[in-house]
């Protein structure tokens, strides 16, 4: 099984409620006999403002994300899914990723079809220059993993080495990052950062997170974006 993620951009004077009831409503219909399983992520009133983090690299910055996991990525089978995306978005763009989970959720497993307890962070992240590739992928998959979970309240941690881009004039990614955490911890820098009434904590567990992630970032830092994760399609063994 391959595992496919797809950044989406609104068509021009297009609602962002617009796209997310078309990606949750007829898109979802249309991606569920085509795929194994099937995450869609969308900017909405829930994620809105906050002080959790967004950073900005990519303008315009994606709307959505879909995530998608298939028997093969060939472009063949690949079309009928690029087609329902590209219809409901005015951009489309996509990479095949190796999908690996630290941290699964097991604190607030997904329902199909239903809005994921807290809400989902997602991070696009390029490898900078001075980083050849297994320098780049030690600092963030070895010696980042246990920074990351050990310092904030996230529930779960998804990490996704880009393989190669499948479509025309995809940014040159080399990892999206999708993090889950409750939701008052938009709101609240201390929960966030697992140091609730305790300044020194937050202190230290913020330097340790940017201490880390200067190890494999470059100056851009990355796209990071609060969304809802919605699960419309869970595989079966996640439902056992």
């Amino acid at each position: 099984m391959e595992k496919l993620i797809y950044a989406l951009w609104r068509k021009e004077g297009q609602s962002r409620e617009a796209l997310n009831d078309a990606l949750l409503g007829p898109v979802t219909e249309g991606l569920r006999p085509l795929v194994r399983a099937l995450r869609i992520n969308v900017q909405d009133d829930a994620v809105e403002g906050g002080t959790s983090p967004r950073f900005v690299v990519t303008e315009p910055q994606m709307d959505a994300m879909v995530q998608i996991w298939v028997d093969t990525s060939w472009s063949v089978r690949r079309e009928p899914i690029e087609a329902l995306l590209n219809d409901a978005a005015g951009q489309v763009a996509g990479w095949l990723v190796s999908e690996s989970t630290p941290l699964p959720n097991t604190q607030h497993p997904p329902v199909a079809g239903e809005r994921t307890e807290g809400f989902s962070q997602m991070v696009f992240l390029e490898r900078p220059d001075h980083l050849d590739f297994d320098e780049w992928r030690d600092a963030w998959q070895e010696r980042h993993t246990r920074v990351a979970t050990d310092t904030q309240t996230n529930f779960e941690y998804i990490q996704n080495l880009v393989v190669r881009p499948v479509t025309k004039g995809a940014q040159p990614f080399a990892a999206i990052v999708e993090e889950c955490f409750p939701q008052k911890a938009l709101h609240d820098r201390e929960l966030y950062f697992d140091a609730v009434n305790d300044p020194a904590k937050l202190d230290a567990n913020y330097a340790a997170m940017m201490d880390s992630c200067a190890n494999f970032m470059g100056p851009k830092g990355g796209d990071c974006i609060p969304t809802s994760q919605y699960d419309m399609k869970v595989p079966a063994s996640r439902n056992a």
